[in-house]
């Protein structure tokens, strides 16, 4: 059984574009960090749980030297958001050799979702995406951040990112498989037809 998917590619190409967001109320704790160690086993814990609700599922086979090689390439940041000490989301960034820089993943885990932490978090990744050259000399100074999204994403993915300045520049209407949503680990996904335990169990 397949569906119809709707991607939607956008982009800016001036720093001046960006329209930041609200920041969430100082004594929310929240806090914004960049995982500058490689850790193929934290990057996957934040994939799976910000995108197993909205079927995030290219990168589930990828073996733990896959994810090491990626995160190590130059250019290649993870920037975290921090609620009083605990993760809730994530932006990847990853630059290209022609001075575009996409952010590959962006989200919230769903319990920190609806707290004013997204608008906040894509604002700060969009920065760090014009300043990502000084991070990295390798890497050409940023001319473009662009980004992609589509209709199996978060409900309010598209308008947080026409909102901090984005703009379409391109559409695509493709056939995909229907896949249920994994889940933010093996065997959290739609459980409703295994037997449920009983009491005392």
């Amino acid at each position: 059984m397949s569906l119809s998917v709707t991607t939607w590619y956008l982009e800016q190409t001036s720093r001046a574009a960006l329209s930041p967001g609200q920041e969430p109320p100082a004594g929310q704790g929240v806090r914004i960090a960049r995982a500058e160690v490689p850790s193929p086993e934290f990057s996957r814990f934040l994939y799976t749980a910000v995108g197993g609700d909205v079927t995030w599922t290219d990168r589930l086979p990828w073996s733990h030297a896959q994810w090491a090689e990626y995160l190590g390439r130059p250019g290649v940041e993870t920037w975290v958001a921090y609620e009083r000490g605990t993760p809730a989301g994530f932006i990847e960034l990853a630059a290209g050799p022609d001075g575009s820089v996409e952010i590959a993943y962006f989200g919230l885990i769903p319990a920190f979702r609806g707290r004013r932490i997204g608008g906040h978090l894509l604002t700060y990744g969009i920065e760090r995406a014009w300043d990502l050259a000084e991070r990295w000399p390798e890497c050409p100074s940023t001319r473009r951040v662009w980004v992609h999204t589509c209709s199996l994403d978060g409900v309010h993915a598209m308008a947080n990112y026409e909102r901090r300045g984005f703009r379409v520049y391109e559409t695509t209407v493709t056939e995909e498989p229907e896949v249920p949503a994994p889940g933010p680990w093996p065997g959290a996904g739609p459980l409703a037809s295994l037997p449920q335990p009983t009491a005392g169990r």
